[in-house]
């Protein structure tokens, strides 16, 4: 299994989120998260699971065999994850200076 990032640096997210973790299950997806260097990355395939290899961080696993971390998704088809409002303030990030005024 191709895993995407280490557990070091897990941010616990909302335990309700597993709620749209298992409304994936078995569907095709499309997710869009941050890799382990923090670059904006996408992966489609069907969820068939989710695991935690030291329960605490967490993994979902898509049938292309590659696993990534819950919290770093920001999207799942669409919808936001965890790591959405990080996602947020990354992309406004420009607009936070006045830009030499």
């Amino acid at each position: 299994m191709k895993q995407l990032h280490s557990t070091k640096g897990y941010i616990p997210f909302d335990s309700d989120y597993f709620d749209q973790i298992e409304k994936a299950m078995n569907d095709d997806c499309k997710i869009h998260y941050f890799d382990a260097e923090g670059q904006v990355m996408d992966a489609n395939g069907t969820v068939t699971c989710s695991f935690s290899p030291d329960n605490f961080a967490h993994f979902v696993v898509l049938n292309t065999d590659t696993a990534i971390r819950i919290d770093r998704i920001i999207t799942l088809n669409g919808s936001p994850g965890p790591a959405f409002d990080e996602y947020d303030l990354f992309a406004l990030q420009c607009l936070t200076c006045m830009g030499g005024m």
